[in-house]
């Protein structure tokens, strides 16, 4: 008997035409109620593992969700990070005219999506490949890094290629239950947890305990929105909308210093 052709959800169905202002929406609701389900429609027919990985967003509504973190930390939560640090005296460790395009284009969205969301719908695999990849994190875009990336990234993969990692088996029924009660504390968790981590592109010298968190205020909202991604279209959409997120301000200030880089100096 044929195997059934793969498709993705017929256009014309109700589930289908969910457009950006639906996603908002589901975003905002998710972030109020974390849960597991239900996923946002048309995501392709297929093995779930292969789903996480390459049936994400269309790139159209990937840069609408990159354009609205852009509108909001530009406008709302960036004016406050800065005002912030310009009270506690941290300045940015970011050197404009070396800019990290590797690390900000392939590099982070990899490693913090495999180390802050691969594992809230992976649970079973978060023993392996936490460890690996903060190891990978910790060491940097260099090559032990990159080989400790690049095992971790095949691990993941194994299940549509051999079988499957360590880890594949699935949770008891009874530890299902229990994460599934603990999922949004978990979500808000790595959510603050992935902000916190941002405190290390700042020398904070003396700033205050309480103004650290409005430094990072930009990436957690972020965060949310790539967790909430994560859940509800898979980890390469996840991947590939952090990696537009932070190629925009790199794109800014590379055009800014080709134009007019007298304004920067």
């Amino acid at each position: 008997m044929p195997e059934p052709r793969k498709r993705r959800v017929s256009a014309g169905a109700p589930e289908a035409r969910a457009n950006f202002r639906h996603e908002l929406r589901d975003f905002f609701r998710f972030i109020l109620r974390p849960r597991f389900a239900p996923r946002l429609p048309g995501r392709l027919a297929d093995s779930g593992w292969r789903s996480d990985w390459f049936s994400g967003a269309p790139l159209g509504r990937l840069l609408k969700w990159a354009a609205f973190l852009w509108s909001i930390n530009l406008v709302v939560l960036g004016p406050i990070a800065v005002a912030a640090a310009g009270a506690g005296g941290a300045t940015h460790r970011l050197d404009i005219y070396n800019m990290p395009w590797l690390q900000a284009l392939i590099w982070a969205p990899i490693m913090e999506e495999l180390v802050f969301r691969y594992s809230l719908r992976r649970l079973t695999q978060a023993w392996w490949l936490a460890p690996m990849a903060v190891g990978a994190m910790i060491l940097g875009p260099k090559w032990p890094g990159i080989l400790l990336a690049g095992a971790a990234v095949a691990l993941c993969w194994l299940p549509m290629l051999v079988g499957g990692p360590p880890g594949q088996r699935p949770l008891p029924w009874r530890w299902r239950l229990r994460y599934r009660r603990l999922f949004p504390w978990v979500f808000h968790a790595t959510c603050l947890t992935f902000a916190a981590v941002h405190l290390y592109n700042f020398n904070l010298h003396h700033t205050p305990l309480w103004l650290l968190p409005l430094l990072v205020l930009p990436q957690w909202l972020t965060g949310m929105v790539l967790a909430w991604l994560r859940m509800k279209r898979g980890i390469g959409a996840s991947m590939l909308l952090h990696g537009l997120f932070n190629g925009g301000p790199l794109l800014v200030v590379w055009l800014v210093l080709r134009t007019v880089p007298d304004v920067l100096s």
